[in-house]
């Protein structure tokens, strides 16, 4: 016991901030190699992130004092947190760099959603920016935050832009058992995708393989329309397919966050991550994995 105890605390530290689901499906590529922390906002997470193999602490990163106890704490760190819900500033990212220290090494997940509508093109990590709501813009924003802080730290930065997440428990089951409708295919639009154990593999990759300051698509090879994939998960389910309406009519039955999900088309290149950071995908195409929920 005394030796398991030393050789924890001998490994070098890692933290995460912000360790929701995709957290805790890459703690396990982690705790054999780093003596891990893994921050939550939440004392009732606590005793599940330290069955994990976590040492769970509680910190938010909307209040500043709660994150001195992170300085300097570890030089290798994966930031998970998502943006505040307003504004256009990612102020917790900024929270977040002034405690950070210098040399280190960092994976942070953005989003995909910092193209705005690309009209369907596909491309590559050189598109510019071009966000075209708040929530993009809070995530632009922490990108650059995190760019200037690597380059003043000496600190290595790899970016992942991400898309729709998935998983067997993270299908849109919901929306299709509420019937909410999807567009027609002349009116719909490209998205992209990557199911939430591939993306802790990402990540993973990332941290052993990123080069400084380097972007990264974290997507599949799918190249499905919006509607296509809700199909093929009705199909998948056992449930009815949603109805399809033209944009006119559909902007007038659902909400003005789903409609911006569904007015912006992209499809992103996913040759850098296979390339540079070696990636194999366990489910490389949507349907790999609705062939698992599908019965024989």
């Amino acid at each position: 016991m005394k030796n398991l105890i030393s050789s924890n605390f001998n490994r070098p530290r890692l933290l995460i901030v912000g360790c929701g689901d995709v957290g805790k499906r890459l703690l396990p590529l982690l705790v054999g190699r780093f003596r891990v922390f893994a921050t939550t906002s939440s004392p009732d997470r606590c005793a599940e992130l330290r069955a994990l193999g976590a040492v769970p602490i509680v910190a938010d990163l909307d209040q500043p004092a709660s994150l001195r106890r992170l300085a300097g704490l570890a030089h290798t760190i994966v930031h998970l947190a998502p943006p505040p819900g307003d504004g256009a500033l990612d102020r917790r990212t900024r929270n977040l760099t002034a405690i950070l220290p210098e040399q280190a090494r960092m994976v942070y997940v953005s989003t995909t959603g910092v193209y705005g509508d690309c009209g369907g093109a596909l491309f590559d990590e050189s598109r510019p920016v071009a966000p075209r709501n708040p929530r993009a813009t809070r995530r632009v924003d922490a990108e650059g935050v995190l760019r200037r802080w690597a380059v003043r730290s000496n600190s290595t930065l790899a970016i992942l832009r991400v898309p729709g997440i998935y998983g067997a428990g993270r299908l849109p089951r919901k929306r299709l058992e509420q019937g909410t409708a999807a567009l027609i295919a002349s009116d719909d639009v490209y998205t992209n995708h990557i199911h939430a154990d591939d993306l802790a593999a990402i990540i993973a990759r990332a941290l052993w393989f990123g080069m400084p300051n380097r972007l990264y698509h974290a997507v599949d090879d799918s190249h499905m329309k919006m509607a296509d994939y809700f199909d093929a998960v009705a199909d998948a389910l056992g449930l009815a397919r949603p109805p399809r309406l033209p944009r006119a009519q559909l902007q007038q039955v659902v909400t003005p966050a789903l409609l911006s999900f569904m007015s912006e088309s992209r499809r992103l290149s996913n040759r850098r991550i296979k390339n540079e950071l070696g990636v194999r995908l366990r489910y490389p195409t949507v349907a790999a994995l609705l062939q698992e929920l599908t019965p024989e």
